[in-house]
């Protein structure tokens, strides 16, 4: 992959500009084809992305091609068969008040977008969000990750043969591309990452008021109630926590569970991953490797510097890029494993008195991406989710509540702003633009009254109009027929001062 010349990078930016005031991408049927055009970039040359995920990441073909590949082609199929809906304006809810002013929402493009892409999953990551963009108008530029360097040579490849070179284009590099990159004036930047470099990304956008939606991840915790089914519940573990090497933003990161049950936890977890993983996944190849030697290292520091008793694993070979599976039980809170998201193959147990303090343990904490809970019982799985504050919440279930049809994104540290299911994704890059139009007759009925002088009667029944109808002062005491009584009554006093405030001789 070769790097994008500096001096290339505001050329690129002013084309785009450029483009999007041409005004092409305002037709929903360009938008529409550009769609299509990216469904088939994928579905043409899965082969080919297949092999540059395992070039990147040692990822198997088939993990490729069940957890990337294929949720990718539905999100861009999603894009290109709603987009006409999700594009039409949307008229306001009735109101008397309002109805003579035809009030509408138009969904307008923001302009020139900037996606910031993340090295694990660098096509999903990548195409979701640039169908999202294309289906909202925008015209857009694409920074893939420097660390999947295979990936971003193909995309570079196929983007231009595939899509209007005018609307989509690649900028490769690392740091100082980057740091040009965001020297410039975006409409949007979306970036998926890290906390710390999403900072640096926040603290540029702040220069020129540029709105920013940010995705970072977190440590996701599990919380175990022993009423679960601790079998099912273990195997859907050890699969989230195993997937792409545990290099997922919404992989769990450490599992909490009551002192008593750890026992039990700790052999239902090495049961699933001997289920999951017969043979060792070293000569399978059937777990993906550390994306650099740097994350390696990481996270042979992490398992070697841990307090906890390690049950399973705990070898990483910088060289080869392999980390085993490794589960690590007794972990506390100032653990070397809680120090920061893990982002690889290793799975720490944290034991606590109860499910209050597994509570107080999470609130201690950043908010997480996603809080993952596993219980059969609806008061348990209450009482965690009223009590904490997560980006998602997934019940008895890892990873797949991504693809939802829901809202995607984190709180505080792990992010904000949703960008990956949908109609969602559309509206992150849209910019909702309210339009009213006011007929001329309108001042000869009632708004004539606004104008200066003030004529008494006229200004009189416009202030009981726009007066607020107030529910009863002592709502909480009535209940729920008290209440309804109330309200009728505060509506009919309404009706009575407008039409005893009315000027005399109206209609």
């Amino acid at each position: 992959m070769s790097c994008t010349p500096l001096e290339e990078i505001p050329k690129v930016y002013e084309g785009l500009k450029a483009a999007f005031r041409s005004g092409k991408t305002k037709s929903v049927a360009f938008r529409k084809a550009q769609l299509s055009q990216l469904l088939y970039l994928l579905d043409d040359n899965v082969g080919r992305f297949q092999q540059a995920l395992h070039a990147d990441l040692g990822r198997p073909f088939k993990e490729a091609q069940l957890l990337e590949i294929n949720g990718t082609l539905l999100q861009l199929q999603g894009a290109h068969d709603n987009v006409e809906a999700w594009a039409s304006p949307q008229r306001a809810p009735f109101s008397l008040l309002w109805y003579p002013m035809s009030p509408i929402t138009r969904k307008e493009p923001k302009g020139v977008v900037l996606i910031i892409g993340p090295f694990n999953y660098p096509v999903y990551l990548i195409l979701c969000p640039l169908a999202a963009a294309i289906a909202a108008g925008n015209t857009v530029l694409l920074k893939p990750s420097e660390l999947s360097m295979a990936t971003a040579t193909l995309l570079t490849e196929l983007i231009p043969q595939y899509l209007d070179p005018d609307v989509v284009r690649v900028v490769n590099g690392a740091i100082p591309e980057t740091t040009k990159i965001l020297e410039l004036p975006f409409d949007h930047i979306l970036y998926t990452g890290n906390g710390r470099v999403g900072r640096v990304v926040s603290t540029a956008a702040a220069q020129h008021l540029t709105p920013v939606t940010l995705e970072l991840g977190g440590k996701c915790p599990c919380v175990i109630d022993p009423k679960c089914d601790l079998k099912t519940a273990a195997k859907r573990i050890m699969w989230g926590k195993l997937a792409n090497g545990g290099q997922i933003c919404l992989c769990p990161d450490y599992v909490i569970v009551p002192a008593h049950f750890q026992d039990a936890v700790v052999e239902a977890l090495v049961a699933a991953y001997k289920e999951l993983h017969p043979v060792d996944p070293r000569e399978s190849g059937e777990v993906t490797r550390m994306v650099n030697k740097r994350h390696a290292e990481r996270i042979k520091k992490l398992v070697d510097t841990t307090r906890g008793t390690i049950v399973i694993g705990g070898e990483v070979d910088t060289e080869t890029l392999y980390a085993a599976p490794t589960i690590v039980r007794d972990v506390g809170p100032k653990d070397s494993l809680m120090s920061e998201e893990l982002f690889g193959p290793v799975l720490p147990i944290v034991p606590v008195s109860d499910v209050d303090e597994a509570i107080a343990f999470i609130g201690e904490r950043d908010h997480p991406l996603c809080l993952y809970i596993f219980s059969n019982d609806a008061a348990f799985k209450t009482k965690v989710i009223d009590n904490t504050l997560s980006g998602t919440v997934a019940i008895n279930d890892t990873l797949l509540q991504i693809g939802a049809p829901t809202p995607f994104g984190g709180v505080g540290a792990s992010g904000h702003g949703g960008y990956q299911s949908g109609k969602y994704a559309f509206e992150t890059f849209t910019h909702m633009r309210p339009v009213t139009d006011s007929p001329n007759w309108l001042d000869s009925a009632l708004m004539g009254a606004r104008y200066t002088p003030y004529d008494e009667s006229s200004f009189r029944q416009l202030n009981a109009v726009l007066h607020a109808r107030l529910p009863p002062r002592n709502a909480a005491s009535l209940g729920y027929f008290g209440c309804m009584a109330a309200e009728i009554s505060c509506s009919l006093n309404w009706y009575r001062r407008f039409w005893s405030n009315r000027p005399n001789g109206s209609a």
